[in-house]
């Protein structure tokens, strides 16, 4: 398995803050048969994580990994907050792609609405080779009350990741019931974690998949498992054709 969103490097963000906790966060990420994490710090106006600081750490995990004989590798990536400048600090070679090495990269929206000029810099992205990936779309405001916002995104070739804890629950069941629509109308490509410790918001992964087996089939299980190793492996992706989700009141808020 996978992780391809995790706050594993400690002290940068509001993810692990010790050593001691990214060991925690690695052993109980090893016990749900995860493999390989790309690690996604935060890069937004709170947490100003760029490539250098964060590849140092990276190495640090290493490190604990290696000292207490753990399974697992961690590689470097970001979770960078959408912003005008983006491309431009991307060529100065401030910002990371997942796994260091792909084209594939992490965005996320401010979590109360989805700005307007994201679907241009989705496009400038794609000019520019690099794929975006819109983490978490089930958790954002604008999305929740207008779910065909993300249908546009994914049209227009934007790939996205939802949280494992959103299925199985731990966000509230009006989160669950738009996420299981997702995964339903093909809106959605990849599974991953978002842990940021083993409490409050850990992995989750090993009881999503199961969840989405149970509810969609082991197939769909196999291509997200299938495609979070392509981005590891920087090759092409070809998701199936979304539907528009139709029934905008599912939530209760129209």
């Amino acid at each position: 398995m996978i992780d391809l969103h995790c706050h594993i490097l400690p002290g940068i963000d509001d993810g692990a803050k010790t050593d001691a906790d990214t060991l925690k966060m690695l052993q109980t990420a090893v016990a749900e048969g995860i493999k390989v994490i790309t690690a996604s710090p935060h890069h937004n106006p709170e947490y100003h994580n760029e490539s250098e600081g964060i590849l140092e750490k990276v190495k640090e995990v290493d490190a604990i990994i290696q000292e207490h004989q753990l399974p697992i590798q961690v590689l470097p990536g970001q979770e960078v907050r959408i912003y005008g400048e983006l491309l431009e600090d991307y060529e100065a070679g401030k910002l990371l792609t997942s796994a260091g090495t792909s084209n594939y990269m992490l965005i996320e929206f401010p979590s109360n609405h989805v700005p307007r000029y994201a679907s241009k810099l989705f496009y400038n992205m794609k000019l520019q080779g690099l794929q975006p990936i819109l983490v978490h779309p089930e958790r954002n405001t604008g999305i929740i009350e207008n779910p065909n916002l993300l249908y546009d995104f994914v049209e227009q070739g934007v790939l996205s990741q939802i949280t494992a804890s959103s299925v199985t629950g731990h966000f509230g069941k009006k989160i669950q019931k738009l996420t299981f629509q997702i995964i339903e109308h093909k809106l959605t490509h990849f599974v991953a974690s978002d842990a940021h410790n083993i409490t409050s918001r850990t992995f989750k992964m090993k009881e999503a998949f199961e969840l989405i087996t149970n509810e969609f089939g082991e197939e769909v299980s196999k291509r997200f498992d299938i495609n979070a190793h392509s981005v590891l492996l920087n090759e092409s992706i070809y998701p199936n054709s979304p539907s528009r989700i139709k029934n905008k009141k599912f939530l209760g808020l129209f």
